[in-house]
C-alpha cells in the first residue's frame, strides 16, 4: 500500500485499503438473498481465498446455500470475516476463517492445511485473493507495487494451489478469479492486468497438466464488479464513474458474479469444462 493510498479515506466517495463493507457509502449486493440452492455442492468443503467481501462472500454464501462448508481467507481485522461466516452458518453449513497474507508463501500453506484440519477435507479451491494499486503514468510503479502485486495475485495463487493438491481427490474443483484487464489490458492498472493474464494462462495449462487427475481447472473474469476494493484503491471521481464504461452502463453486483462459481464448482453444471476463461463482462465483447 502505498502512502497515497492510505490518504484516500479522506474523501467520501473512497476507504482506506484493503477496504471493509460497513465503510462503503453504497453497499454490495453480496449475501445472494435471492438465490436458491439445489444442493449442487452437498457435503464439499471449500477454501475462498479474500472470501470475507465482495466476490469472495458473495461465492461463499452461494456455496453454502448449495450445501457445501466454507473455509475463507482474510487479510484484515474488521467485521466483514465474521459477516461472511454469519451467513454460511445461516445456511446450515460450517464457516471458518482465517487471516493471514497470501503473499506470503507459508500463509498459504498454512490455510490450506487449517482447511483441511477443521474441515475434514477439501474439495473446492476458489483462488480470489487480489490487490490492485492505479497509476497514472509506468514511472510511478515502484519495483515494491509490481512485487506485492505479483506476490498477492499471481504467487498466492500458485502456493495456495500446490499446497491445495495434496488433498484435492478426483473430481475436485479449482477456479481462479482473473478479471477483464487480463483480457484487454489497463493503461492505470498495468502491473494488476499482467498478474490477470498470467492467472488465465495458469488456469489453462493447469487445466491441461491436472486432467488425469480429474480435478477441473476454470476461471471467471469478471468486468467492474462494484466490491471494498474499488473505493479503496481509485480516486473519487473514478469511484463515482465507476462501471458506466461497460455497454450495460453500470458495475456487476457481486451477487451476479457468484453463479459463475457455481457452475465451474458443480460437476452436474460444468462436468465437461476445465481450461475454461468465462467473462461476465456486462456486454463488453472480444474478438477470438
Amino acid at each position: 500500500m502505498t502512502n497515497h493510498d492510505a490518504e484516500k479515506h479522506d474523501d467520501d466517495q473512497t476507504i482506506p485499503y484493503p477496504g471493509h463493507t460497513d465503510a462503503m457509502s453504497e453497499q454490495p449486493k453480496d449475501s445472494m438473498r435471492d438465490y436458491v440452492g439445489r444442493g449442487l455442492l452437498e457435503g464439499r468443503r471449500s477454501l475462498i481465498t479474500g472470501g470475507d467481501s465482495g466476490i469472495g462472500r458473495a461465492v461463499a454464501v452461494a456455496f453454502a446455500k448449495e450445501g457445501a462448508d466454507v473455509a475463507i481467507a482474510y487479510l484484515s481485522e474488521g467485521d466483514d470475516a465474521r459477516r461472511t461466516v454469519e451467513l454460511v452458518e445461516a445456511e446450515g453449513r460450517r464457516g471458518v476463517a482465517y487471516r493471514g497474507d497470501l503473499a506470503d508463501r507459508n500463509a498459504c500453506t498454512d490455510v490450506v492445511q487449517r482447511t483441511v484440519e477443521d474441515l475434514g477435507g477439501l474439495e473446492i479451491l476458489v483462488n480470489n485473493v487480489a490487490y490492485q494499486a492505479p497509476v497514472d503514468d509506468l514511472s510511478e510503479l515502484t519495483d515494491e507495487q509490481w512485487s506485492r502485486t505479483f506476490a498477492v495475485n499471481v504467487d498466492s495463487c500458485f502456493h495456495t494451489t500446490r499446497a491445495a493438491l495434496d488433498h484435492l481427490t478426483p473430481g475436485g474443483a479449482i477456479i481462479n478469479t482473473g478479471s477483464v484487464n487480463g483480457l484487454r489490458g489497463n493503461k492505470t492498472l498495468i502491473d494488476y492486468a499482467a498478474t490477470k493474464g498470467a492467472v488465465h494462462a495458469f488456469t489453462m495449462s493447469l487445466a491441461q497438466a491436472l486432467m488425469d487427475r480429474r480435478i477441473r481447472v476454470n476461471c471467471v473474469a469478471p468486468g467492474p464488479v462494484w466490491t471494498p476494493l474499488i473505493p479503496a484503491t481509485l480516486q473519487a471521481d473514478q469511484v463515482e464513474t465507476f462501471g458506466e464504461q461497460a455497454p450495460m452502463g453500470r458495475a456487476a453486483q457481486p451477487d451476479e458474479i457468484a453463479p459463475s462459481y457455481v457452475f465451474f464448482a458443480a460437476p452436474q453444471l460444468s462436468s465437461y469444462y476445465t481450461g475454461e476463461v468465462l467473462a461476465p463482462i456486462g456486454g463488453e465483447t472480444h474478438p477470438g
